[in-house]
């Protein structure tokens, strides 16, 4: 034997007992392994699942919000109609002395308009035009000869935004005697 060996001692050699067990440990590792990869797979699903889950309620959320501002903005520009309705009142008023008056009330009626145009809001021609009356509400009828369903009258003008109605016009609607 040479020095550089140390003599191989009954300690050195293990037990037959170690091996039986490390190979017992092998497949529990392996197990282990396995359930680790697994529960790994199942929370990056998980994860994904809430990342798709957060993008459709930012969505959501999103078209919710457009909604709600456009039918608050629809609110206010509907409000503003009356107002209009009384200027163009004010204005077929003829009295005497109106001249400065008249001219105020007329240009007030005009930055109106010019603010609903602005926001797309365009008044409906009924006036001659067959009844409708998904654009037109009907207050009254009146023996007339040119024929059944004929807008006489406009008693209040009926407005649009864009290609939805709103506000329908109210007018008198023709009847044959």
């Amino acid at each position: 034997m040479s020095e550089e060996q140390a003599p191989v001692t009954q300690a050195d050699v293990p037990a037959s007992d170690e091996i039986e067990a490390s190979t017992d440990e092998t497949p529990d590792l392996e197990t282990q392994l396995v359930a680790a990869v697994t529960r790994a797979d199942e929370n990056y699903n998980k994860l994904l699942l809430a990342m798709a889950d957060f993008e459709n309620y930012k969505k959501r959320s999103e078209r919710y919000n457009r909604d709600a501002s456009e039918h608050k903005r629809r609110d206010l520009l509907k409000s503003l109609l009356p107002v209009i309705d009384n200027l163009e009142r004010a204005l077929s008023y003829d009295g005497e002395e109106s001249g400065p008056l008249r001219e105020g009330v007329s240009q007030t009626l005009k930055g109106f308009e010019a603010l609903l145009a602005a926001q797309g809001v365009k008044p409906l021609s009924v006036k001659g035009k067959p009844f409708d009356p998904a654009f037109a509400e009907a207050i009254a009828t009146q023996p007339s000869q040119d024929g059944d369903d004929i807008v006489l009258e406009e008693a209040q003008k009926g407005y649009t935004i864009g290609d939805e109605l709103l506000r329908p016009a109210k007018v008198v609607v023709s009847k044959s005697e």
